[in-house]
């Protein structure tokens, strides 16, 4: 069953990134990954949840119309209600589709367009902890030792990996807070790293949950060949 009327799901799909550091004809969100484009992978996993409500796609301006044709309606993305235009940093087109929610949405979901590997029951998970947190992000522990170097290439320090995590999307909030957020960075002509950052600079505390390292963000080509072996070993190849 979908979501009570109080307990309304939207999610908001940024897929507006260029990909110029692909260096291919067409955007990452578009390329092809086994039977579906990238993009499409992801909306499947969204539109198999009862949960959640409505989905909205931000592309590059211009493609609007090619994303609708080629990716909502051949592949059959019921859930989606509006394919909107991005702006010029991520940020900008995650605020574009904030502006769209109607009044009666409950929890917003911000999850990238080019990670097709999420798993339901991640997203399942979010939305429940949502009721009781202020914000829940995915994400895994670093496995590599991070360090702080500077300017000159010079190590400043070396950073405890015990509390040190890879955030990831999807990022889920009640909607009065990411909206107060996301009104408050504007005003103040704040960009941070990811949405949670907006959050986290008006003091909530946000909730992380384990997640995969499957669930990659495709943006060059190695990632994309990480992807295709990704989806080989979950037999759809």
């Amino acid at each position: 069953m979908a979501g009570k009327k109080n307990d309304k799901v939207s999610v908001l799909i940024p897929a507006a990134g260029m990909g110029k550091r692909m260096a291919k004809d067409r955007q990452k969100q578009f390329l092809m990954l086994g039977d579906m484009p990238v993009l499409a992978h992801t909306l499947k996993v969204f539109e198999g949840i009862d949960e959640v409500n409505e989905i909205i796609i931000i592309v590059p301006r211009g493609e609007e119309e090619f994303c609708l044709a080629n990716i909502v309606e051949r592949y059959k993305i019921h859930k989606v209600t509006k394919v909107i235009a991005g702006g010029k940093e991520r940020q900008d087109s995650v605020y574009n589709g904030l502006k769209l929610l109607s009044d009666d949405t409950a929890f917003v979901i911000v999850h990238d367009g080019v990670r097709p590997f999420i798993g339901k029951d991640i997203i399942r998970k979010s939305i429940e902890l949502a009721k009781e947190a202020y914000g829940v992000v995915a994400g895994v522990p670093a496995k590599d030792t991070i360090k702080r170097v500077s300017n000159d290439m010079l190590v400043e320090a070396t950073m405890n990996r015990a509390h040190l995590w890879l955030i990831q999307t999807p990022q889920t909030f009640k909607y009065k807070i990411i909206n107060e957020a996301y009104n408050k960075a504007y005003i103040n002509d704040y960009y941070g790293t990811d949405d949670a950052s907006l959050v986290e600079r008006l003091g909530y505390k946000i909730k992380v949950i384990m997640d995969s390292y499957e669930n990659i963000k495709i943006t060059t080509p190695e990632d994309m060949l990480f992807a295709e072996m990704i989806y080989k070993s979950r037999g759809k190849g």
